[in-house]
């Protein structure tokens, strides 16, 4: 075993949804002592147990799990919110002697938890309304092209389609007089941290089956009747957190307006398109060590790759396109 100074001391497993983050963790676990931390942006909800794909309730109770069903589905809860709670889970678990496992999809959970993200109080209300008036009227892309006029820096790093991030950034531009790539740079602090990124790949083909296979499971273990549970509690279709995929599309069938078949096309070609977003983003970023993954593959010998990555001396058995 190597010596301590020289491993990784947070593993980060991202990968669009159906990738096998959950099940790699859990791999991890049987190998290693680890406690993980998701970085999920919807998992930090209660009562959103099937369509955000959480753990099963044995493998939360066999391995310690955190930021999961920290939040009524009601409350909001932004990417620097999570940063400060996340890191000092990653800190807490790091002095008890065990390693954290940081895994999700979301990739500006993981952006906030390793670099930090901008906090800065520059809210202009009034002005944000107008500017979803405007995307409405003129269409994203015009103001996606004054995004890309004011601040080219933050328009490259964020999808052209992303309509919250874009009215966010002509938001404190307007506010700050400046571009919010520049507040990001001299108003986050990184993290003391040394992470293993590592990105979960899959070939296209074998990706979007396993979407559509998981989307056919959710369906078949209740998230119509998740969704109405919630519906009848009184968290309505309006909330950030309810308007995501596979909550949305089902609202929709509640409500009458598409088929229980056209429900779950829906939900299995969003899900695709959001994986393809995901995708994007992670690749964005050359710190994430790509471990190509094929039909087949055991993921605890992926684990054991990873172990290899963090500097442990046991048997490797990886396949050799994981280096």
């Amino acid at each position: 075993m190597t010596g301590e100074s020289n491993r990784k001391n947070v593993v980060v497993l991202a990968g669009p949804t159906a990738s096998g983050k959950t099940e790699l963790s859990l791999a991890l676990a049987d190998k290693i002592p680890i406690e993980i931390v998701s970085a999920d942006s919807r998992q930090v909800y209660r009562y959103m147990d099937i369509g955000t794909a959480k753990p099963e309730e044995k493998d939360l109770r066999e391995v310690p799990h955190h930021c999961i069903d920290i939040l009524d589905p009601d409350e909001y809860f932004s990417a620097g919110e999570y940063q400060g709670v996340a890191r000092a889970v990653v800190q807490d678990i790091i002095k008890r002697g065990k390693t954290p496992v940081v895994a999700g999809g979301s990739g500006l959970y993981i952006t906030a938890l390793i670099d930090g993200v901008f906090n800065g109080d520059y809210k202009d209300t009034i002005l944000r309304r107008k500017l979803k008036q405007r995307a409405e009227t003129e269409g994203l892309d015009a103001l996606y092209a004054e995004l890309k006029k004011n601040d080219p820096v933050y328009a490259e790093k964020i999808h052209c389609n992303d309509l919250k991030r874009i009215i966010r950034a002509l938001e404190v531009f307007s506010v700050s007089g400046k571009p919010i790539s520049d507040l990001h740079d001299n108003c986050t602090e990184k993290s003391p941290f040394f992470p293993l990124m590592v990105l979960l790949e899959w070939e296209r083909p074998v990706l979007y089956d396993r979407i559509n296979r998981r989307v056919d499971a959710m369906i078949e273990h209740g998230l119509i009747e998740e969704v109405h549970k919630l519906l009848s509690m009184g968290y309505n279709k309006y909330l950030n957190s309810m308007d995501s995929v596979g909550y949305k599309e089902v609202v929709s069938y509640l409500e009458g307006e598409i088929t229980v078949d056209e429900m779950t096309e829906l939900i299995k070609r969003n899900t695709r398109r959001y994986a393809k977003k995901q995708i994007t983003w992670f690749r964005r970023d050359k710190r994430f060590v790509h471990l190509d993954i094929k039909h087949g593959d055991s993921f605890h010998d992926i684990a054991q790759h990873i172990l290899s990555l963090l500097g442990f001396q046991h048997e490797v058995q990886a396949k050799d396109h994981f280096s």
